[in-house]
Parts: C-alpha cells; sequence; structure tokens
C-alpha cells in the first residue's frame, strides 16, 4: 500500500469517526464553514470524492441528495475512493486539479487528503465532538497549503488567513491559516 493510500485511510478515517460520532439531530447544527451546516459540510466532501471517482471510473458525478444520510453517502464515497488506492492504474489515472492535470494518487495526496482534514475539524467543531487532527497529517496540509497562500485564497477556496494566538499549537496554527477560528 502506497504512503498516499494508508494518509488518505488514515485521514478518511478521522473523518468517518466524527460522522459517526454525529448525533441523529446534529445534521443541522452551523458549521464553521459560513453558511454551511454539518450536512452540507458532508455534502461538500461525498461531492468531491463523488467527482473523483466519476472521473476516474467514469460517468457523472451526484452531489449529495438533500434525501441522502449524510453517513450512508460518506461510507460510500470513502469505500469507493480506497478501492481506488487499492488499484494501481487508477492511482496513475490523470484528472484535473487545481494546477492542472495530475495522476489521482497525487491529487488524493496533496488536495483531498488536505480537504478532508479541514472539514474534518469543520464537522467536529459543528457537532461537538473530538476536534483534535493528525498531527503528522496537519503538519503535512500546512506544508503543502504554505507556498500556495495567495491561490487559495480565491472565491471558493479559503476565506482570509487570520492571525493565531500566541504560543498556538500546530493544528491552532494551521486552521487559522485556512481561515478557521480555533
Amino acid at each position: 500500500m502506497s504512503d498516499t493510500a494508508q494518509r488518505y485511510r488514515l485521514i478518511g478515517g478521522g473523518f468517518d469517526a466524527t460522522v459517526d460520532a454525529t448525533p441523529a439531530d446534529g445534521w443541522d447544527a452551523p458549521s464553521p464553514c459560513s453558511e454551511w451546516t454539518a450536512r452540507q459540510v458532508v455534502g461538500h466532501v461525498v461531492g468531491n470524492h463523488r467527482w473523483l471517482i466519476a472521473t476516474v471510473r467514469g460517468g457523472e458525478p451526484q452531489p449529495m441528495g438533500d434525501d441522502e444520510d449524510p453517513a450512508e453517502a460518506w461510507r460510500a464515497a470513502y469505500a469507493a475512493i480506497v478501492d481506488l488506492t487499492e488499484d494501481p492504474a487508477a492511482m496513475g489515472e490523470l484528472v484535473d486539479g487545481p494546477a492542472g492535470k495530475m495522476p489521482f494518487e497525487q491529487m488524493l495526496d496533496s488536495f483531498v487528503c488536505m480537504d478532508v482534514l479541514v472539514h474534518t475539524w469543520d464537522l467536529a467543531r459543528a457537532v461537538g465532538t473530538d476536534e483534535h487532527l493528525d498531527e503528522a497529517s496537519v503538519a503535512q496540509a500546512y506544508a503543502t497549503l504554505q507556498p500556495m497562500d495567495e491561490q487559495i485564497r480565491r472565491p471558493g477556496f479559503f476565506g482570509p488567513k487570520l492571525e493565531p494566538p500566541a504560543g498556538a499549537d500546530l493544528q491552532t496554527e494551521f486552521l487559522y491559516f485556512v481561515g478557521r477560528r480555533a
């Protein structure tokens, strides 16, 4: 198993645990993503996964519907990406990324893992569950995003970075960098 596949399983597993810990009445809770509920955070992650799955396997991606169970939609999308990580041909498939065409494995490693990591915290904050993120994953996501600071401030990406409190730990610094107030 590649390092990317292991990293995705670790980060996706964190999101999975947060989805599982979400109480049935928590899906409408507001999230740190402006104007998104917990359900919409999961819908965003599921939608990105479905787009990537369709890009690699073919077909038309479908956004998560309002009538879909967010936990079930996530589990299916997560399982499908895990399956793709076990297929060397799929890992080499070229997909459109923010910086142009790149292999699926690179897209998964640099952008999907980072997106799932940030939204794990968003969901946890929204529903009041454990907000702790894997420190090595945070360090890698932070290192990936720092050189793209200007690029990620465009509409549809991240909001303005915030100044973290003095003495902030790495996770807090990272979250402030991506516009979250921890």
